[in-house]
């Protein structure tokens, strides 16, 4: 169980969020998604919806089939999720 998860429990839209946050700048997919958070595809593709509409994740389409993802860092929210996460992270390893 990792920091976000000690605090917050484990949920499938959680555990994609900090996933994302934690590989911030890189592009990936739903079966790379769901191949390192150990979720289901249909897990991943169901919780990436809101995460787009709430215009936290990018997409890009490669082909007619294949969509990428990307955190919006340009998301103010994300933003300040992502400083929350390191915070949270400093304080609770502090705790040990």
């Amino acid at each position: 169980m990792n920091e976000f998860e000690k605090v917050f429990g484990r949920n499938a839209q959680l555990v994609v969020l900090e996933y994302l946050i934690r590989t911030r700048g890189t592009t990936t997919y739903l079966s790379g998604i769901a191949e390192e958070t150990g979720l289901s595809h249909s897990s991943v593709a169901r919780v990436i919806e809101p995460l787009l509409k709430q215009d936290m994740v990018k997409e890009s389409r490669v082909g007619k089939q294949i969509r990428t993802f990307t955190l919006n860092e340009d998301s103010e929210t994300i933003r300040l999720l992502i400083r929350f996460y390191g915070d949270l992270n400093k304080i609770l390893e502090k705790r040990g």
